[in-house]
């Protein structure tokens, strides 16, 4: 992380995206003081990949928990009082938000992914869809600030939330490219690329997540929040909000799981909670593996910066776990989890493996598939939710304005204050 006073005056920021919980915490410490007011008060301006002052940047480091929301929640809390951090901590509830509502609605997930693998096919059998694709996520668009947000994207591995709504709208009505071609880009490239936070925003902007309500980019808006830097022309002033014909029911949260005293277990990491040595496990493990899945985020390749940031955070945690249990790390890339936990589990000699809960998504795609094979091994895999989690999804069953309500209850239940 950098800063430098401008030719103008303003002071310039970047921010260093190393995923290791040392640099969380740091960054966490620079934009502390500026959690209040003077957050609430800038956050929606994109000021710039050089100038990252108004925004926290943390969320890479919380999407893998490097940084737990609890922390950053009690942190904040230690520095302001409530009222002047409330738009912060509605921020960071944010997430807790997306990932509750999609642990609800698992079938919106296998639908995107479905719908992904079909467009992609779909790329290499019509030109004209591919042509209208390429020109969009290589930045050759025409439209000044969707081009510079897609070459920003690739390059940095983020953007500034405010550019993420603008340029899924751009996408939608005024490109009219299918919006899970677009999150798949995002989920392919961002730092932070979380599997509910991402396909549930671009399922807002289209209007598919609050049914009829969409949302539209206008120059006049991208103008006054980029601060000039950006007039666009030409973008559709209204469009209709996209519709399916899938029904997507409620589905009741499974139930966590716990670990019975003195049971020999062995503890896995992925990269959906690279802070295992806060789980809360009466024992030592007696062996730990680390398990990757950032390749099959899509179909199509992933951003190096993407893959690199969760490899690196992945590393960090086997590397703080290893010490914090004082047990050795096997590192895998399995490509059949059934098969390789089945024997890691019998060279260690557990019947019992401990994961941290694995929410929807691909992570969890692989944890299913692994289960007829350690069940017919005799091996049990136990999935352990957080307390933050388990007190926050609850009141994700509808839009976040319900969970919002919960916020300072939530914030006394878990004594974050």
């Amino acid at each position: 992380m950098t800063q430098a006073a401008a030719p103008d005056g303003q002071l310039e920021e970047t921010v260093s995206w190393t995923g290791t919980r040392e640099a969380a915490l740091e960054r966490l410490q620079v934009f502390l003081p500026r959690a209040g007011q003077a957050y609430a008060s800038s956050r929606n301006h994109d000021l710039g990949p050089q100038n990252r002052t108004n925004i926290s940047c943390l969320s890479p480091w919380i999407r893998h928990r490097l940084l737990l929301e609890e922390e950053v929640v009690r942190e904040t809390l230690a520095h302001h009082s409530f009222s002047e951090a409330e738009k912060f901590l509605q921020e960071v509830f944010w997430r807790a938000y997306f990932k509750g509502w999609l642990e609800q609605h698992p079938g919106v997930w296998l639908q995107y992914r479905s719908d992904v693998t079909r467009l992609v096919n779909q790329l290499e059998t019509s030109s004209r869809l591919r042509t209208r694709y390429e020109n969009a996520i290589s930045g050759n668009t025409g439209i000044d600030c969707f081009d510079s947000w897609a070459v920003e994207l690739a390059e940095t591995g983020y953007l500034h939330n405010h550019a993420r709504m603008w340029f899924a709208s751009i996408w939608i009505f005024t490109l009219c490219l299918p919006w899970q071609l677009g999150a798949d880009f995002f989920y392919r490239h961002l730092l932070d690329g979380d599997p509910a936070s991402n396909t549930l925003s671009w399922r807002w902007v289209a209007g598919l997540h609050t049914k009829g309500k969409n949302y539209i980019a206008r120059p006049s808006n991208i103008e006054k929040y980029t601060d000039g830097r950006f007039s666009p022309k030409d973008l559709v002033p209204d469009a209709a909000p996209l519709v399916e014909l899938e029904e997507h029911p409620l589905c009741l949260i499974e139930s966590a799981d716990c670990l019975p005293d003195q049971v020999p277990f062995g503890l896995v990491i992925t990269e959906e909670d690279c802070h295992a040595q806060s789980l809360p496990v009466a024992s030592n493990p007696k062996g730990i593996c680390s398990l990757a899945t950032t390749e099959t985020r899509s179909p199509l390749a992933i951003g190096q910066l993407a893959r690199c940031f969760a490899t690196d955070a992945l590393s960090d945690a086997c590397g703080r776990t290893q010490a914090f249990f004082e047990c050795k790390v096997h590192h895998a890339n399995a490509k059949d989890w059934g098969v390789f936990l089945v024997e890691w589990a019998q060279d260690i000699g557990v019947k019992t493996i401990v994961t941290s809960w694995v929410p929807v998504g691909p992570v969890r795609d692989r944890i299913d598939q692994a289960r007829p094979a350690l069940q017919q091994a005799g091996v049990t895999l136990l999935q352990i939710r957080r307390p933050y989690d388990q007190a926050c999804w609850p009141h994700t069953t509808r839009g976040f304005f319900k969970l919002k309500a919960k916020i300072p209850g939530l914030i006394d239940k878990l004594t974050l204050s």
